[in-house]
């Protein structure tokens, strides 16, 4: 199936791999092992590299975050909202699948049946993930190559897809799959191997390399040091104070695309330290809920809103009201296409914007410079964000929103892309965060294992 010697590309060297067509391979690596690097040249992502032998499948899938956000530029250029008298909701999803109907059992499982007459726009990220999977597997390719592909799917999903997966490769499907998270190892894997430093570590049957492999991935070092005590120096100036301890007010809230209703009658009230978890399936709503928060979606002019005590429309400016947010989400993350550092984007979270429009200060220079430090990323301040990996990307993006130590922390699965070490050490850090009282968070989450105590309310979508 796939056949590797003597390949380098930058910092990787693989001197072999062999996956043969009756072998399930799971590779899985930290976020500074490589990991990325090898999946993207396997996927045929122009990377230059140099290979003794790579012999690969001639009609190979790939389901990746690179993947996904090629479609979503696509997109992007399609938009004929400034020629229409409504939001463009995008290609219909059922467009992006061959043969549809010869596939509708497996789109059922997924529960993408009522999604396909959606708009690629209105989808949510859970549902645009398995909308990549069924575009690959429905046209018929005879391997798969997936990233992460348990990533931004509900409980729910993540259990179909254990069950659809293995019996498609008793059927003749290969299967690569590339992991971050020991959690993540499929369980029906035969193979497994671990990347370290460029080079694929340890690798052999499952069963027999788990326990290894799980000793290796513990050495990793954590990413994510940040001191609370500093970033109670760097807060910027709240000028909330004087709205008492009241935050967000949300009264039978609503959202639809077009006709479709989203949630509808949904309360919500977020004091000052009220942590909130939000939960629920894919594309009940939670991301959308977020997004009138932020005044990202149209309706949160017509939905009745008070945030920082002032109502939603009644003459304040975008920029009043992100000034004391800080924000990671799945549209943040896809809408960086533009040209820019790392170290700009950074900086950008003191601005809100995408991209640098304002010269910074030397001093705001350094503020995102100690950042960078922070999350092991110093040597990355010059290099193009779109050049990073999936999840030096996401610590790019945090850093951006924790920058000026906002009022309210707005979380859309933060943790994406992240390795075990920087998830853990981010959901560590967000609870001395909360036990300080420097940031009240909006957490949305699909994993258990982020379900931590220092959240004081729990929303949950059905």
């Amino acid at each position: 199936m796939i056949e590797i010697r003597g390949l380098s590309a930058r910092e990787l060297h693989i001197d072999r791999f062999i996956a043969q067509p009756d072998e399930v391979w799971c590779i899985i690596g930290a976020n500074t092992s490589g990991l990325t690097l090898l999946c993207d040249v396997i996927a045929g992502e122009e990377i230059d590299f140099q290979a003794e032998l790579l012999r690969l499948p001639t009609d190979l899938g790939v389901c990746s975050s690179k993947r996904q956000q090629a479609i979503f530029e696509a997109e992007i250029r399609k938009d004929d909202t400034d020629f229409l008298d409504r939001i463009d909701p995008g290609t219909p999803a059922r467009d992006f699948l061959t043969h549809a109907e010869d596939y509708r059992e497996l789109i059922d499982l997924l529960a993408m049946g009522d999604a396909l007459d959606r708009g690629y726009r209105q989808l949510s990220s859970g549902q645009s993930r398995k909308l990549c999977l069924l575009q690959q597997i429905t046209r018929g390719v005879s391997c798969l190559v997936l990233e992460n592909p348990y990533e931004g799917l509900d409980q729910a999903s993540c259990l179909e897809l254990d069950r659809i997966l293995p019996q498609l490769w008793h059927q003749g499907l290969g299967l690569l799959v590339f992991v971050n998270n020991c959690g993540d190892i499929p369980p029906w894997c035969t193979h497994l191997a671990a990347m370290h430093e460029g080079a694929i570590a340890l690798q052999g049957p499952a069963g027999a390399m788990l326990p290894a492999v799980e000793m290796l991935l513990k050495r990793q070092p954590d990413q994510f040091f940040v001191s609370v005590e500093e970033l109670r120096k760097e807060r910027l100036p709240d000028d909330t104070d004087a709205t008492g301890p009241h935050l967000l007010t949300l009264s039978k809230g609503f959202a639809r695309y077009g006709e479709v209703e989203v949630f509808s009658n949904l309360d919500l009230t977020v004091n000052r330290g009220d942590h909130t978890l939000i939960t629920g399936p894919n594309g009940c709503g939670k991301s959308t809920l977020l997004q009138i928060i932020t005044g990202d979606h149209p309706l949160c002019y017509a939905n009745d809103l008070y945030l920082f005590g002032r109502r939603r429309g009644s003459g304040e400016s975008v920029w009043d009201v992100k000034k004391q947010m800080g924000i990671v989400s799945h549209d943040l993350h896809r809408n960086h296409r533009i040209a820019g550092s790392a170290l700009a984007v950074v900086v950008s979270g003191l601005f809100d914007s995408i991209g640098l429009y304002t010269r910074p200060t030397e001093g705001q220079r350094q503020l995102g410079r100690r950042w960078l430090q922070r999350l092991g990323l110093a040597d990355q301040a010059g290099t193009a964000f779109r050049q990073l990996s999936y999840g030096e990307q996401r610590l790019i993006l945090l850093a951006r929103a924790l920058i000026k130590v906002p009022c309210l922390l707005i979380l859309d699965e933060p943790t994406q892309g992240l390795d075990e070490h920087n998830r853990m050490a981010l959901l560590d850090f967000l609870a001395e965060v909360a036990a300080e009282g420097l940031c009240t968070i909006l957490y949305v989450s699909h994993r258990q294992d982020e379900y931590r105590s220092f959240f004081t309310q729990h929303v949950r979508f059905t």
